[in-house]
């Protein structure tokens, strides 16, 4: 049974896709930085977001430009119509082995490209026609199969192609005000997250230098299928006009560390193919 707290203020059916919330598109269906509805599962009134998170997007990054620009890109290589952001997405975007041994395919795999999903005022998501500012968006959906009295983790990878870059800053400000906005969010009808803890690093700050901008959250997932609460984990970056996150739902047995490992190693497998895909050739 979900537990009566966190189900407050959540009500409605949510999106088919495992990545549901955040990290497939952050920014309001309208194009609008301003909008209410964006897309990301977060938090918790009581979780803490380090960095510059402050419950309203009013600026589009989490913190000052990044000095330098991360990848020497070169412009010929970047999408300027959907076809092109669809085939970069393709050589970008996560497979099984991304995430380490062990992990398969689930269906569905891939999400419609034509959908994405958005937070609404309830706190429930619910799938919407992209932006007008986004090329293509894509999740793929995997599972680290149930065995020896662990539960499954599913887990999902999402690689976003905006039309500028000041777009994709404006998804990674309305992620973190999400957090603030809705303590608790039901990603699906039977499924909510809560108890978020949030983190924000820019490029240079700490050890982060493997995107212009960065953001973490961990907290709790339960389901009326897989109980709980269990690990929740999200990260998401942002280099240039490109988003990529994983998310990653616990199971009994699982552990914070456990599912931790594997969204971070397909998010640092992203980015990698991400720089391949753009950068200067020599």
């Amino acid at each position: 049974m979900l537990l009566p707290l966190l189900l407050a203020g959540c009500s409605g059916g949510g999106a088919e896709s495992d990545a549901q919330g955040k990290g497939s598109s952050g920014t309001p269906a309208s194009g609008s930085p301003s909008g209410s509805a964006a897309d990301s599962p977060s938090g918790s009134a009581s979780g803490s977001a380090s960095g510059s998170a402050s419950g309203s997007p009013s600026a589009p990054s989490s913190g000052p430009a990044p000095s330098s620009a991360l990848v020497d890109a070169d412009p010929a290589r970047l999408p300027k119509n959907r076809s092109a952001a669809l085939a970069l997405i393709d050589k970008v975007i996560a497979e099984p082995d991304s995430f380490g041994p062990g992990v398969v395919k689930r269906s569905p795999y891939e999400s419609d490209p034509a959908t994405w999903p958005v937070l609404g005022a309830d706190c429930v998501w619910a799938q919407q026609k992209p932006a007008r500012n986004v090329l293509a968006t894509v999740t793929r959906n995997f599972e680290v199969p149930a065995a020896k009295g662990r539960g499954p983790v599913r887990l999902a990878a999402v690689v976003t192609v905006h039309r500028t870059r000041q777009d994709a800053e404006w998804e990674m400000a309305e992620s973190l005000e999400e957090t603030m906005r809705c303590p608790t969010q039901q990603l699906r009808q039977g499924e909510l997250i809560g108890s978020m803890i949030s983190a924000a690093l820019l490029q240079g700050e700490s050890t982060q230098n493997n995107s212009e901008d960065s953001l973490a959250e961990t907290g709790q997932f339960q389901s009326e299928e897989l109980g709980g609460p269990h690990p929740y984990a999200w990260q998401q970056a942002q280099t240039l006009q490109f988003t990529v996150a994983v998310t990653g739902k616990g199971a009994k047995g699982r552990t914070d560390k456990e599912l931790e490992d594997l969204v971070t190693q397909a998010q640092a497998a992203m980015l990698v193919r991400l720089e391949s895909a753009i950068e200067k050739q020599s």
